[in-house]
């Protein structure tokens, strides 16, 4: 007869993170509909890479919020990481003023703008956070929840915010690392169209356009105007790194392939007290080309697997 697995004495919170990819409609509506069922705490929505995907405007977010509300889901509303244009602009400013869910600031455009509305916020991966000192002024601006960049190391994560004192922590904890973004198209550029006229290539890689190195290594993923890695972050392994750096929630950044079983997996390790070596086994399995990494946790490479 199997033992039971020991309870964890402290929750870890698990987010679902924007949707980084171009997705047709139905296909996003689906994802969203199981993660509806899931064991997520907080699901965070809307486009942060690329203003000229349209399919979903913003009354479609909020009504998938609204509905993901209703399934008992914290909804957080992303923006844009890179602020372009006037549209860009204005775009930012409904969202900010919408008034009814939690907003994410991606760059410092929408912090302006939401310490201006008065409105309380999550500080997103993408603002340059490394001091406490920075984490004071944002939490003055009404920064409610720190997501920290996704290269610092849990150990410097723990000496900035220490036990989450200031703000609770949240860390990109799986998915392909956001590593870039850039105001040129690489997706378009890759099929020889210019931004402006991409024909939205991207929607044709549901994970992103794999680049290789010249002997056939996975490297990096092109995904427009972002440039990702090729390998995985994944902190399975880490709960007691992150509980000693003062994490109370990991992210998990949506893929294609069996999402629902990473959003159960990691609740499993790290609320349910099931076995973290047999789950990075199955994650592993479940990885695109690329596989799994977790330097950056550890102050090394961000391609790196360290299992100390």
């Amino acid at each position: 007869m199997s033992a039971t697995p020991a309870m964890p004495d402290t929750r870890i919170a698990i987010t679902v993170g924007p949707l980084l990819y171009f997705w047709p409609r139905d296909q996003l509506i689906h994802f969203y509909a199981d993660v509806a069922e899931s064991a997520a705490d907080t699901v965070v929505l809307g486009e942060v890479v690329c203003s000229r995907r349209h399919d979903m405007k913003l009354a479609d977010w909020l009504a998938l919020a609204r509905d993901l509300a209703t399934a008992g889901k914290e909804v957080v509303l992303a923006t844009l990481a890179l602020i372009e244009s006037e549209s860009d602009l204005r775009a930012l400013r409904r969202v900010a003023e919408q008034g009814e869910f939690l907003v994410e600031a991606g760059d410092t455009s929408a912090l302006n703008m939401l310490a201006e509305s008065q409105v309380r916020f999550v500080l997103g991966p993408h603002i340059n956070v490394y001091s406490l000192a920075a984490l004071h002024e944002y939490t003055r601006l009404g920064a409610l929840r720190w997501v920290p960049p996704v290269e610092l190391s849990l150990s410097s994560i723990g000496a900035i915010n220490g036990a989450g004192a200031l703000l609770p922590t949240e860390v990109y904890a799986h998915g392909r690392i956001p590593l870039a973004f850039s105001a040129r198209c690489f997706t378009a550029r890759h099929h020889r169209l210019s931004k402006d006229q991409c024909e939205f290539r991207c929607k044709d890689d549901a994970d992103g356009l794999l680049l290789s190195t010249a002997d056939g290594q996975p490297f990096l993923v092109l995904n427009g105007i972002q440039t990702q890695s090729a390998a995985q972050q994944c902190l399975i392994t880490e709960r007691a790194a992150l509980l000693n750096a003062g994490v109370s929630r990991v992210r998990l950044s949506p893929s294609s392939k069996q999402f629902d079983k990473v959003i159960e997996t990691y609740d499993g390790v790290m609320n349910k007290g099931h076995d973290a070596n047999a789950a990075l086994s199955m994650l592993d399995g479940l990885s695109p080309a690329g596989g799994l990494a977790n330097g950056f946790a550890h102050g090394r490479p961000g391609n790196e697997w360290s299992s100390s």
